[in-house]
């Protein structure tokens, strides 16, 4: 098999050969032979798996890339592709809450119009999460992933209005919050910072000036399809790389 100097995997991707030794030493790649000099001798299945690292990353995440990368070295297969599952899983999330603030805006926007035409005032609690029940902070907390502490910092961003409880002061999440803080948790993951997102949720709840959250939503919705292309790209590397370390058993 052909031999491959750290230059040489570096040049590929225009990384330098330190992060290529870095990427060894975390177990992203497999362990290089050494000369007798000392110095790493790398193969195509090295090469196959810095592509499949860099990936990876580009699809799930440094995090995640690394923990998929780490289980692969391993032999833990499963532990790899449930990584990958969840990532999956996640996206998929994110579309049907994209899907959902759509409908709402495409709702808010109809009632708004008509309580224009008609001189009536209309709710503008809406989406989605119209028919779920109320949620309690820790509830709401483990629907999301997100800790009870974020749906604090969220409340008091302005994000978040919940109700309290008359007889236990504790706050009440109903299906407008519910949906509101959906809208956060996709916006949050979308790089915007708290104080976009409190305008772009009070747009919503007023039913006007919807411009703005068209556009967030328009370029989370490219960054979802990239992140999508992503993952397709990096199951065919990992693929070849696992194919390559079959080959090689």
């Amino acid at each position: 098999m052909k031999t491959l100097r750290p230059a040489d995997l570096a040049r590929e991707h225009g990384i330098s050969t330190q992060a290529v030794r870095n990427y060894e030493r975390d177990g992203f790649i497999p362990p290089a032979e050494r000369t007798r000099s000392g110095y790493r001798i790398y193969t195509e299945v090295h090469a196959a798996a810095l592509r499949a690292y860099l990936a990876l990353v580009a699809g799930h995440g440094h995090s995640a890339g690394g923990r998929i990368m780490n289980a692969l070295q391993q032999g833990e297969l499963d532990d790899a592709l449930t990584i990958i599952d969840r990532g999956h899983s996640q996206l998929l999330r994110d579309r049907e809450t994209l899907d959902a603030v759509r409908r709402a805006v495409g709702h808010l926007t109809a009632e708004s119009e008509t309580g224009a035409e008609t001189g009536t005032g209309q709710d503008a609690v809406s989406g989605r999460s119209r028919d779920l029940a109320a949620r309690t902070i820790g509830e709401l907390a483990h629907q999301l992933d997100v800790t009870p502490a974020t749906l604090r910092n969220w409340e008091e961003a302005g994000i978040l209005t919940p109700a309290r409880d008359p007889r236990t002061g504790y706050r009440v999440f109903r299906a407008g919050d519910i949906r509101d803080a959906e809208l956060a948790h996709l916006l949050r993951r979308g790089g915007y910072q708290l104080e976009h997102i409190a305008t772009v949720v009070e747009q919503i709840r007023t039913a006007g000036g919807t411009e703005t959250l068209s556009l967030a939503l328009d370029d989370w919705q490219r960054k979802l399809t990239a992140r999508g292309l992503a993952m397709l790209d990096a199951a065919t590397h990992l693929s070849h790389y696992l194919g390559l370390g079959a080959d090689n058993d």
